[in-house]
């Protein structure tokens, strides 16, 4: 015979799976875009230009070579906080987003990794020649840090995406502005003085039972 799984065991085996999967996904989506945001600060590209003096040293820096995986990694930060903002159709949408942004920062890198395009431009000024370009050119391994933090990112959208479904949500007892509601006592009972003193020392209306500030 074939035992048959507890529905409290499965509902717990569920839970657990859920607890890891958003798990992987946080740290997935955080650390993506913090690398992401590190790797775009750094330097991507070297060279030279030919100038009156000899050679000027250039160098460009992954927000100098293309600005999107550094807005990109910004995106998918606020995809992941607001993938707990929302629900059904709402998060399928957010977490799409989410690995679309990693998608993306993967892409901008990779490109990245070989453009020429910022230090021709920096060439051009230095030697007061439109049409110099850069010579002696290199890339470092920066644009593949940054690869790896956008495939990070996208991970962490798959994921959202296959198990973000049973993930918590925010919880609805906040108002708007966050502040938790007001809880509602019952009215003190006028034949009872002592009820009335201790609800005017909760702050309270003792003839309505709310909060009196």
């Amino acid at each position: 015979m074939t035992a048959v799984p507890h529905p409290r065991t499965e509902a717990a085996a569920r839970a657990r799976s859920g607890r890891r999967s958003l798990a992987v996904a946080l740290l997935a989506g955080a650390g993506g875009a913090a690398v992401t945001l590190l790797a775009s600060r750094q330097r991507w590209a070297e060279g030279t230009a030919a100038v009156a003096g000899g050679d000027f040293p250039l160098s460009a820096k992954g927000g100098d070579v293309t600005g999107l995986p550094a807005a990109l990694a910004v995106v998918g930060l606020a995809a992941l906080v607001a993938v707990f903002a929302v629900r059904r159709t709402g998060r399928h949408l957010v977490s799409g987003l989410l690995a679309l942004a990693g998608a993306g920062i993967v892409a901008a890198s990779l490109l990245g990794a070989s453009d020429s395009g910022a230090l021709d431009e920096k060439a051009a000024e230095a030697s007061g020649n439109t049409s110099a370009t850069v010579e002696s050119l290199s890339h470092t391994a920066w644009p593949y840090v940054a690869v790896a933090g956008g495939a990070l990112i996208l991970l962490a959208g798959v994921i959202a995406l296959r198990w973000g479904s049973g993930w918590p949500a925010m919880s609805g007892r906040y108002e708007r502005s966050g502040a938790p509601r007001p809880r509602r006592s019952a009215p003190a009972d006028p034949d009872h003085p002592g009820e009335l003193w201790k609800a005017l020392d909760r702050g309270e209306d003792p003839t309505r039972g709310t909060p009196s500030g």
